[in-house]
């Protein structure tokens, strides 16, 4: 398949010139007036990051990675935050010289050809949609229980009915509301922490200090940091992959900043700092206070520690906040899937119904799809009510995988244009670390954590799911095209 040209427009405004001297037409942009507003603030995209990035990953999926790898589950999200930190930093390299709501997968397509940007940007659509069912689903999931006589997917239908309104109202308002979602479970989470480091220390009325016994056990072994081993630690990662997922929605949302260079850069120097030390911290206190093989774990690892702390009601107040929290990652993710359509239909590559835009610069085609797919996560909640959550998050994980690569490729490929479009290095927004060294390390390691995957019978069922996702998508981009082709050849001898 050979590469299509280049875009030098992006249905948001944004363009990408090639100071390479090549001359390549532009995308098909969006049309006359329908584009997108500008209306989110810096404060706003932090925390649509972190309000993304917190969601089922930890504080349903924590308790799942540490009754997989154990303790030695931090050494999961150890490599993965190292990873994901460079990733972005790739990513923000790119979008702070070329901000558009297409993000990655504009990058891809000018990067590698359209077959890129095609499938990065469905890949990353569907694993949105994956998502969406999963934060829907767990939050469902709990309200259930405190009204026990509204079955789980009437709780569901109603979720997605007010977030439709939401993301339908104008991306100003939209980003005030998620800004102070993200706001009351970074909050809690930081509460957590403060009491988790209470509990370990034995400073909480009627407690000792934990000690290290439930992360290390026997001294002379390792048996009791990593109790399943290599495998264990390689599952956990699969886990903390779709923990870390949605951060880079940050570089989605850029392309609505009021200041986008500004914006891309102040955010996600930040947010990848702050969210390790959330899932680190949380987790780590977890570990240390509760045996990695506790039951509690799987149930509800934040409520199980604040039980063992004595403090019953901050229990159940961590319960709303969990719902909050999903409920908040369900908004950004709408936002998210919403948005790339878009860009995608703007480059050609979807319905362009989905470039339609409201007079409050929103694509609301795009989310009535989103919203869409979150009413089928609705059916499926009354078809698997007991089973669809764990499918989800199984369903993920590799796929992020393919999305850090193509933006560590294109970082690869686009630095130079960049650093020429820039008038040199030193006058770029934003730079990756040592490049290229440490991009190349990021693929290296992106490799390893593939092979470790090989290893788990699980993994490797997802490696293979995904890739025959891939292959999916792009056989669907080389039919278009095919069949674009043919379509052209008959007009032309017309």
């Amino acid at each position: 398949m050979t590469n299509a040209p280049s875009p030098s427009g992006t249905p948001d405004g944004s363009s990408f010139s090639l100071p390479d001297g090549a001359t390549h037409p532009p995308a098909p942009l969006a049309p006359e007036g329908e584009q997108l507003a500008h209306g989110l603030r810096t404060r706003h995209l932090t925390m649509m990051g972190l309000g993304s990035a917190i969601g089922a990953g930890l504080f349903l999926g924590s308790g799942v990675g540490i009754a997989t790898a154990g303790p030695a589950v931090l050494v999961s999200y150890a490599v993965a935050g190292l990873l994901v930190i460079l990733v972005m930093r790739m990513l923000a390299e790119m979008a702070a010289a070329v901000p558009s709501s297409g993000s990655f997968s504009v990058y891809a397509e000018t990067a590698l050809g359209r077959w890129a940007g095609f499938t990065l940007g469905w890949l990353y659509w569907f694993t949105l949609i994956m998502v969406l069912g999963a934060e829907i689903t767990g939050a469902s999931q709990i309200v259930s229980g405190w009204v026990p006589g509204v079955p789980q997917w009437v709780v569901a239908l109603v979720f997605v009915a007010v977030f439709a309104v939401v993301n339908l109202w104008g991306v100003k308002h939209f980003g005030e509301f998620e800004f102070w979602f993200a706001f009351i479970k970074v909050a809690a989470i930081v509460a957590f922490l403060v009491i988790g480091v209470l509990l370990v220390l034995g400073w909480l009325p009627g407690t000792d200090p934990v000690g290290t016994t439930n992360i290390f056990g026997d001294p002379a072994s390792l048996a009791g940091f990593a109790p399943n081993g290599l495998p264990g630690i390689a599952a956990g990662l699969l886990v903390v992959v779709f923990a870390f997922g949605g951060i880079e929605i940050v570089t989605i949302a850029a392309a609505e900043a009021r200041d986008p260079q500004k914006a891309i850069v102040t955010a996600t120097r930040s947010i990848v700092w702050r969210i390790l030390f959330f899932y680190v911290g949380a987790v780590a206190i977890m570990a240390l206070v509760l045996p990695w093989d506790a039951p509690e774990l799987l149930s509800g690892p934040f409520v199980a520690v604040l039980d063992l702390a004595g403090l019953p009601s901050a229990a159940r107040l961590m319960e709303a906040v969990v719902v909050v929290a999903l409920l908040s990652a369900f908004n950004a993710n709408v936002y998210g899937t919403s948005r790339m359509a878009f860009s995608l239909a703007g480059r050609g590559d979807g319905h362009p119904a989905l470039t339609k835009v409201s007079p409050t610069g929103v694509p609301w085609v795009a989310v009535l799809l989103s919203v869409f797919f979150g009413l089928v996560s609705v059916g499926l909640n009354w078809l698997l009510p007991g089973e669809v959550l764990g499918i989800l998050l199984n369903a993920v994980g590799s796929a992020l995988l393919v999305v850090w690569v193509f933006i560590a490729v294109s970082q690869l490929r686009l630095r130079r244009r960049l650093e020429a479009a820039a008038g040199g290095a030193d006058r770029m927004t934003l730079r990756m670390w040592a490049y290229p060294w440490l991009t190349w390390a990021t693929l290296a390691g992106l490799a390893g954590l593939v092979v470790l995957m090989l290893f788990d019978d699980a993994a490797r069922v997802q490696l293979v799911s995904t890739v025959v996702l891939v292959g999916v998508i792009v056989a669907v981009y080389g039919v278009r095209s095919w069949l674009r082709k043919r379509t052209e050849r008959a007009g032309v001898g017309s």
